[in-house]
């Protein structure tokens, strides 16, 4: 899924949830940071004060997806939860939607709603899990189930991308860079292009198993929308089987349903634009507001309100420590990236029988 759904949909599903305007924003933040939050390592302040952070996502052709075997561990707890289901690792990691690692993941994110990151958690928790629905069939570790060697899709812009695919690969051989595009094709949906996070697209592929796929993104997503639903309903509750939660309202869902299946521009910054819209002039039954603008990086972002960095990545200047920086969305953010990796690779997963980490 990409920025439309983590943050301008879970945005909207906060909403009519029953979470005020500013917390939903947070948890809308955190959701789409997850995407965002690529530099890891220690932060360094110039009064020797430091901050340690990993990073919950790098680019998908980022030679060090095929290079740095321990990448899995970015891709496996954040992007492909594995569904445990099988009985070889490789068919263990297969991510399946809510799956019964995924529900345990969320639970364990609401019995901390609590803490001071809480909705940061709730956030980064969601993120897995409506990933669960758009990356079903693929693993964060290399599999022959994500290396597609056919892949076909109804929507009119199909020759667009599957261009764009043949391009990828023609060039495989030419340099180091191009070959981890060929490698990447066996981890994550690399080779399935973007068709997984698009939410109004029907397709079918065919995987290096010689399994033939079909996939209706948009019965998935809006499944994923109401099941966030339920997890925010639970997170303010308490319930501790958050999925007997009632969901969206049936006008909410037609809303949804309308609005992701008639909101097919390939760039996802313009599909959140026309979320962005649809929530002004009230086409999602129960919301009527403005969804705070997402700044990701510099002027304005976690990072920079934080820290006062406004880099990319750290730069050559340090920052100053203040008792601000314990209470910003960025250090919160980061703390609960932490605890959420801890808990999915050193807890769930090896309780489900998939060790990675």
């Amino acid at each position: 899924m990409n920025i439309d759904f983590h943050y301008g949909v879970i945005y909207l599903v906060s909403r009519l949830s029953g979470l005020n305007s500013v917390d939903a924003e947070t948890v809308a933040h955190a959701c789409q940071y997850v995407d965002d939050a690529t530099i890891p390592g220690i932060l360094e302040f110039a009064g020797g004060e430091t901050f340690d952070r990993i990073a919950s996502a790098h680019e998908m052709f980022d030679y060090k997806n095929i290079l740095d075997h321990d990448e899995r561990i970015v891709w496996v707890p954040f992007h492909f939860l594995p569904g445990g289901e099988g009985e070889s690792f490789e068919q263990k990691s297969i991510c399946r939607p809510d799956s019964k690692i995924a529900r345990a993941m969320v639970q364990r994110a609401i019995d901390s709603r609590k803490g001071d990151n809480a909705l940061h958690r709730l956030g980064v928790t969601l993120h897995v899990y409506v990933d669960t629905w758009a990356h079903q069939g693929f693993s964060g570790t290399m599999s022959q189930h994500n290396n597609i060697v056919w892949l076909e899709g109804d929507d009119h812009d199909e020759k667009t991308w599957r261009e764009k695919l043949a391009g990828a690969l023609a060039t495989v051989e030419e340099n180091i860079a191009s070959r981890a595009i060929g490698a990447v094709s066996i981890m994550g949906h690399g080779c399935a292009l973007h068709f997984p996070d698009m939410p109004w697209a029907s397709w079918r592929y065919r995987n290096g198993l010689k399994q033939q796929i079909e996939r209706q993104n948009l019965p998935d997503f809006l499944q994923a929308a109401d099941m966030a639903a339920r997890v925010i309903q639970a997170f303010q509750s308490g319930n501790g089987e958050f999925w007997t939660e009632p969901g969206l309202e049936l006008g909410a869902k037609q809303g949804l349903e309308h609005l992701m299946g008639g909101n097919k521009d390939l760039n996802p910054k313009v599909r959140l634009e026309v979320v962005r819209t649809a929530a002004v002039n009230g086409l999602i039954p129960g919301v009527r507001e403005e969804i705070p603008i997402y700044v990701a990086k510099g002027h304005g972002s976690w990072k920079h309100r934080g820290t006062g960095l406004l880099t990319g990545d750290d730069g050559a200047e340090k920052p100053v420590w203040t008792e601000e920086f314990e209470t910003s969305d960025y250090r919160r953010f980061h703390d609960a990236v932490k605890e959420h990796r801890f808990e999915v690779t050193q807890h769930i997963l090896p309780e489900h029988g998939v060790r990675l980490a």
